[in-house]
């Protein structure tokens, strides 16, 4: 959550875990859509939209230029590394080179996001986060994702879809069940609107196989797609708190075409190439980025376990057991299993104003207005309140605190007397932070260590910072299946704090 006043958020819902994982990934890159293509293949759309050889359509220029910015504000801002920025340099001249269109350049950005993501706009700007660099064992599988994402420009298919983003669409409806007036409408979905390329499942697949024939010819392994697809999904079990390798039912940033399907045929591909010895370089991608940074951003402040710990807003607070927590740009977000969604922001009160003329100001659809009260939270001024719509109950508490505010929304459609249990001791919770604690926080890193004799995956995870179910991260992080440990004398990912 950045570190910034005059923030409005957005008041949106979703009460499941799949649910809130999306608006927590509502800025994802490279989504699938359902195909409302009419049967008409990928290969024939983008050959009735192709350009000249060697021109580029000044209309794939001016798109990216116009989103450029506003991805990278979405996103963060970009991350400077100069081992990250020579990993992904090693590999786009091969790819170009290889491609269908080898006359193209491109435009790599690596974003300051700890989401697993990448996609591409037309005319060549490619952008990929420093958390699906994280994710990748390999330069292989990183030339893997970047070649996916210029087969997307090369078959145009950001121009064969209306640029619709799905997230937008759910967050959209979300605030209109809930936000009355038109003007605020307008400023929260805003933030949800950035307009990326999104593709159909059909395109998805099209930009695989391109890709990994790309892969191929460039002398890579083409069955690094496969390798990396399995870790996402792998890291997608471990966020949704699914058994290890329990991914059959995971469809990856929840519009992609299922991970099996995807999984399925770039295996088929990679072999098709026949191609069996291309370059992997484990260890050389391990040096350069070793000392990554992982997750959370210190200006968005940290999630540790189920706590959320801002050090340069200098407050805290926790979520109960059994929630898992997302730090987004925008909000914290934290589900449960139950159906219980969490977002916590800030609101958009001027210095000494009304909390309880904010809660009562319109904003707020189904409002009981008898429950809106000001109340005290760790001796900070504070203001409750209650509403229902659309079958939802939901939970509002805002909090002065400095010269700020903040606002916690809870909504479910289940059990209201366990939505009040949780919101009351998750507002509870919030704390300023000593400056002890302030100066303890550290961002998290990626540090690659070589496996001793009797290291195993249990011992290595100890290494790290405590995380839940971190054993199953390791795993994820380091290319290895439910129960398969670490080779003695080869290099493994680990996750620590200094």
């Amino acid at each position: 959550m950045a570190g910034r006043m005059g923030w409005t958020g957005n008041f949106c819902w979703l009460a499941s875990r799949a649910a809130a994982m999306a608006l927590a990934l509502s800025l994802t890159g490279c989504l699938g859509l359902s195909s409302e293509d009419g049967g008409v293949s990928a290969d024939q759309l983008a050959a009735a939209n192709a350009v000249p050889q060697g021109k580029i359509d000044p209309n794939e220029v001016a798109i990216a230029e116009r989103e450029h910015p506003k991805i990278v504000a979405a996103f963060g801002g970009t991350y400077e590394d100069r081992e990250a920025e020579l990993a992904i340099a090693s590999v786009v001249g091969r790819l170009v080179a290889a491609s269908p269109e080898p006359w193209r350049s491109y435009r790599v950005t690596i974003l300051n996001s700890p989401a697993v993501n990448a996609f591409a706009l037309p005319g060549g700007y490619v952008y990929v986060t420093r958390g699906l660099l994280a994710l990748a064992s390999d330069t292989a599988e990183v030339a893997a994702v970047i070649s996916h994402e210029m087969a997307h420009v090369t078959a145009r298919h950001a121009f064969l879809r209306a640029q619709k983003a799905e997230a937008a669409a759910v967050a959209s409806q979300a605030v209109q069940d809930v936000v009355q007036d038109p003007a605020v409408q307008r400023v929260a979905l805003a933030s949800t609107q950035v307009s990326l390329a999104r593709f159909s499942q059909i395109q998805e697949l099209e930009a695989d196989r391109i890709g990994i024939a790309t892969l191929a010819k460039a002398g890579f392994d083409p069955f690094a797609s496969p390798r990396f697809l399995t870790s996402m999904s792998r890291l997608a079990a471990w966020k949704n708190g699914l058994p290890e390798d329990d991914t059959g039912s995971i469809d990856f940033l929840s519009s992609h075409p299922s991970t099996p399907e995807r999984l399925t045929q770039a295996q088929e591909v990679a072999k098709a190439t026949g191609v069996t010895d291309g370059e992997v370089d484990h260890d050389g991608y391990l040096s350069r980025i070793d000392g990554i940074m992982y997750g959370d951003d210190p200006n968005e402040g940290y999630v540790r376990g189920r706590q959320f710990l801002h050090a340069k807003l200098g407050f805290a607070f926790e979520v109960p057991e059994g929630f898992l927590i997302d730090n987004t740009s925008k909000a914290v977000l934290a589900t449960n299993a139950d159906g219980v969604a969490m977002r916590f922001d800030g609101a958009n009160i001027p210095a000494g104003g009304d909390l309880v003329g904010y809660l009562t100001s319109g904003w707020v659809n189904g409002l009981d207005q008898q429950s809106v009260r000001t109340v005290s939270i760790a001796g900070l001024p504070a203001a409750v309140a209650s509403a229902s719509a659309r079958g939802f109950t939901y939970r509002i508490a805002v909090i002065r605190f400095a010269d700020q505010a903040f606002r916690f929304l809870f909504a479910t459609r289940g059990d209201a007397a366990a939505l009040e249990q949780t919101f009351s001791s998750t507002v509870a919770s919030f704390r300023s932070l000593s400056e002890a604690e302030k100066a303890s926080l550290a961002p998290l890193r990626i540090r690659v260590v070589t496996v001793g004799t009797g290291d195993t995956a249990e011992t290595l995870t100890r290494r790290m910072v405590p995380m839940d179910r971190g054993i199953i991260l390791f795993r994820a992080l380091n290319g290895l299946a439910a129960s398969e440990e670490p080779r003695p004398g080869t290099r493994v990912k680990i996750i620590v704090d200094r």
